[in-house]
């Protein structure tokens, strides 16, 4: 018996720029915000940016935190997108992914700063990331190179 490697043709593996991990963005305007407007307080996330009188007579408010975890699932999802990427960079992203979830990681066991809610919801969306990250590549690269 002979087993055959079937490998797929070349313009089918999506090669796309590099792009450094998203969820970057998040921690950075996490650092800066609350170096510059809470004094590196984690209880500043819960500052109220506006409320919205509902129907049912609640009110609904949204808060600096909110926000940012809002800009953090955004930037998940657009990882999420990069991760179907099987070209040469894939790896390299994967690589700094997990290195920035290590920065989470630290900063959120060091930093008294990052001892808020807001910040451990970043850290969990920046694992999110990383084992969707490598889940979604050996899928793809299961089903790249097939055995007949």
């Amino acid at each position: 018996m002979s087993e055959t490697v079937v490998l797929p043709p070349e313009g089918r593996r999506h090669r796309g720029p590099f792009i450094p991990p998203l969820l970057i963005i998040p921690l950075l305007v996490y650092a800066v915000l609350a170096a510059a407007l809470y004094g590196f307080r984690p209880d500043g996330w819960a500052t109220e940016i506006f409320h919205v009188g509902m129907v049912s007579g609640q009110s609904w408010v949204l808060t600096s935190g909110d926000l940012l975890l809002v800009v953090g699932l955004v930037c998940l999802f657009f990882e999420v997108l990069k991760s179907t990427n099987t070209g040469r960079t894939s790896i390299l992203e994967h690589m700094l992914s997990t290195a920035l979830f290590v920065v989470y990681l630290i900063a959120f066991l060091l930093w008294g700063a990052a001892a808020s809610s807001v910040f451990f919801l970043l850290m969990i969306m920046s694992i999110v990331d990383v084992v969707a990250g490598f889940t979604i590549s050996i899928t793809g690269a299961g089903r790249d190179v097939t055995m007949a």
